[in-house]
């Protein structure tokens, strides 16, 4: 029988996020020898990778890294999906988010086809990926990266359990007088989740759908005639206020709103990216 304890098993699944039963099968067949073990996993891991492709992978983290620039400030958020909260929250699995992000700053784009086959340390971000899918046995996938350049870039990240990594994450771009409200801004669309910035910049189609449909719900309840234009005005008011960012009852003070707070500062807001984990 191979020589080793419990606290070495326990080792190799921190270190791995591999099942218990994987970790002893493969420390029994390694006669214990840890750094054997580790291999065994791997290679065992690479031949399960198609065998992944079809599970869902939607735990994991965002990542975020925020740096000076020409322009001001350039703000890089990424997602990476696990199928496991076990091993969103194993270290090897933190360390790879920081390689990809590192990755994504460093290659000046949001595209993720583009970022996987960007080359680091010898070896693409999509063969990173792959090898540690192998050492941890889970499918894990670059879901989404946002970039966010302006003046002054604000940055939150949110753990939605203490025990995990952040699992929403924002970017705020301002100008310079907006940034005092930067972080609170920040705060509020982790918690609101608003679709767009400003009301200009929703799309006309979705404009005259929600009318469309604010009309036909009017007229369906029986409302008077002469009074569904103001109706239907108001429910798209309505619409603007729940998914427009500026219009927004601000998280702090819902007596005013997002737009209020931000021209308090003199300053204004000129971009916002969002994720939450698998949503």
């Amino acid at each position: 029988m191979a020589n080793f304890t419990a606290a070495d098993i326990k080792a190799l699944r921190e270190r791995t996020g591999a099942g218990m039963l994987d970790v002893k099968k493969a420390l029994d067949e390694a006669d214990g020898n840890a750094e054997k073990a580790l291999e065994i996993i791997r290679v065992k891991g690479l031949k399960g990778v198609s065998k992944r492709e079809g599970r869902s992978a939607s735990d994991g983290l965002v990542a975020a890294n925020i740096a000076d620039d020409a322009a001001g400030q350039t703000g890089v958020l990424i997602e990476l999906n696990s199928e496991t909260d076990f091993v969103a929250k194993n270290t090897t699995f933190v360390a790879l988010a920081e390689k990809v992000l590192a990755a994504a700053v460093a290659s000046g784009t949001d595209d993720v086809a583009a970022i996987l086959a960007f080359a680091v340390d010898g070896t693409t971000v999509a063969d990173s990926i792959t090898e540690t899918a192998a050492t941890l046995g889970e499918k894990l996938v670059l879901r989404r990266v946002a970039r966010v350049s302006a003046p002054v870039v604000s940055v939150y990240l949110h753990k939605v359990n203490k025990d995990l990594p952040p699992q929403v994450g924002v970017l705020v771009g301002t100008d310079a007088a907006g940034a005092s409200a930067g972080k609170d801004v920040a705060m509020h669309i982790a918690a609101y989740s608003p679709t767009y910035l400003a009301r200009e910049d929703v799309p006309a189609e979705t404009v005259a759908d929600e009318r469309r449909i604010a009309e036909e719900t009017a007229r369906n309840e029986g409302k008077p005639e002469a009074a569904l234009i103001k109706i239907t005005e108001g429910r798209l008011n309505g619409f603007f206020k729940e998914n427009v960012l500026l219009e927004q009852a601000f998280a702090k003070d819902p007596k005013t709103t997002v737009g209020r707070i931000v021209s308090a500062t003199g300053g204004t807001v000129t971009a916002f990216a969002r994720f939450r984990v698998g949503a």
